[in-house]
């Protein structure tokens, strides 16, 4: 496959890594400093595109791509207020958009045990529920996607709370996420139930960013020939 870098840090650089062991070819690679060159790219010489960039960014990398028929896989978070425009875009030209806040096989079955742990916990009010997180100093949204995606899978079970919020911030009727920002750390996701007499707790600690750049893979040479927005569920029968 030709695929095509979109953020060529420490992601896209251990993404290649594992593309061209695997046999692939990397089309090109778009930086911060080179994001004019995204130009040169469509269905013609590109499969598909992944694309780990900064929230800012990430909306209209993905546009570029969908308008000229390049399969995109996004894992860029800090963007969800434009997802649904994503959506209505990738429909319109019949596109191919994949899009996880996190790709780590590992990870996404966190996701999976976190809604069924939340969908039988919510019975016992006795025990509060929050979540925390911690990524290294360069990671830019807070909090991160992944906690985010935490936060709304335990949302569907609790009715009684409209949406979470940052620990700094009012936290009344809401779900709260604790984000912390260390040295030196791949990312770390904690749910923790606790009550006054017991704690139980749920997490994700990653070790190297090898999963991240496994999974977002696996994503590109899922994706092209189907049709639609498709996420981690789609890729692992979850």
């Amino acid at each position: 496959m030709r695929i095509l870098l979109i953020g060529y840090g420490k992601m896209g650089k251990t993404i290649e890594e594992l593309a061209l062991a695997k046999g692939h070819e990397i089309a090109g690679r778009i930086s911060h400093s080179s994001s004019e060159k995204l130009a040169d790219f469509n269905a013609g010489n590109t499969d598909v595109a992944i694309e780990f960039t900064h929230p800012e960014a990430a909306f209209g990398n993905i546009t570029y791509c969908l308008e000229n028929r390049i399969p995109v896989v996004c894992g860029s978070t800090g963007w969800q207020q434009q997802f649904t425009e994503a959506v209505a875009l990738c429909e319109k030209q019949q596109g191919s958009f994949f899009y996880a806040s996190n790709f780590s096989i590992g990870v996404n079955l966190f996701f999976h045990f976190n809604e069924y742990i939340a969908s039988r916990m919510q019975q016992y009010d006795q025990y509060a529920v929050q979540i925390k997180e911690i990524h290294h100093l360069q990671k830019v949204d807070k909090p991160s996607g992944t906690a985010i995606t935490t936060a709304e899978g335990i949302l569907k079970s609790y009715s009684h709370l409209d949406n979470w919020a940052l620990t700094d911030a009012d936290t009344t009727c809401k779900l709260p996420i604790e984000s912390e920002r260390l040295e030196n750390v791949i990312g770390t996701h904690v749910v923790r139930y606790a009550s006054a007499i017991d704690e139980i707790e749920l997490s994700h600690v990653a070790h190297s960013r090898t999963g991240f750049a496994a999974g977002a893979l696996m994503a590109a040479e899922w994706l092209p020939g189907k049709k639609g927005v498709f996420g981690m569920k789609d890729l692992m029968n979850l």
